[in-house]
């Protein structure tokens, strides 16, 4: 029979998570030390990132460090792979979380800019640092045994898009197609998956028409959005060997929006 708690235990392991010091990554970066694992936060502000650090530290006594980097741009990319790789002492875990969707009146003034921007932190930087990331933690993995895990967190406009947010759209439908290309680059050593999350309450949520919200909720099988903390199952289930047999995956986590 299994060991359950066994199988969610990330006691020895680390975990890098961009954009965690809010939102879905700072609720991931809580669960994950308090399962055991140490952590590198990282987000473009060192300030935010060194609060939610101290928070993690504080309430689960592991590791945390903080990180400054702006995920959409390649040239930093290289910097963050290799503090965290060096400061933990290896990544068993990625988490690319990291992403926006700026608001625009009408696609015909999407500018290159927002275009670039949108497709550089959503879908550029997951796949730079995934690129850097799973070859280290491949090489390892053949060395020592130890097994990855990358997660992407997506969203479900990568399947339901709507006119307000185009570029992101186009970026998360990437972002889910580059989780399976990964998954087959990097196995059997390395576990890449997805997780689309529906409308979560974080602080993105706090600038929408609620009214339109609460009428879009009446559609979902749940009546409601999600809670931040409601995201930590599924990413447990693939960053730990309760996911051993779960790479190439992407994992709807929504509240039942139809299909």
């Amino acid at each position: 029979m299994a060991d359950i708690p066994a199988l969610f235990d990330l006691t020895g392991r680390t975990a890098l998570i961009t954009g965690g010091s809010r939102g879905l990554g700072r609720e991931m970066a809580l669960a994950f030390a308090a399962a055991g694992a140490d952590v590198m936060i990282a987000s473009r502000s060192l300030e935010s990132c060194e609060e939610t650090a101290r928070e993690v530290e504080t309430a689960t006594g592991r590791r945390a460090i903080p990180y400054a980097c702006h995920i959409g741009r390649w040239s930093e990319l290289d910097g963050l792979a290799e503090a965290a790789w060096s400061q933990l002492g290896g990544v068993d875990i990625l988490v690319n979380n990291a992403g926006k969707s700026p608001l625009y009146d009408h696609v015909v003034n999407v500018n290159e800019q927002l275009w670039d921007s949108v497709l550089g932190l959503n879908l550029k930087g997951p796949f730079r640092l995934s690129a850097l990331l799973g070859t280290r933690m491949v090489e390892r993995a053949k060395e020592t045994g130890r097994s990855g895990s990358i997660i992407n967190i997506s969203s479900i406009a990568a399947i339901h898009p709507t006119p307000d947010v185009i570029p992101y759209t186009a970026a998360k439908a990437g972002l889910n197609a580059i989780t399976i290309g990964f998954a087959q680059t990097f196995g059997p050593h390395v576990r890449v998956n997805c997780i689309m999350p529906g409308s979560f309450r974080t602080d993105i949520s706090k600038a929408w028409d609620w009214k339109m919200v609460d009428q879009q909720m009446k559609r979902v099988a749940l009546r409601r959005v999600g809670e931040p903390h409601e995201i930590v199952g599924a990413a447990m289930f693939l960053a730990s060997d309760a996911g051993s047999y779960t790479t190439g995956a992407v994992f709807t986590v929504d509240g039942g929006v139809p299909t």
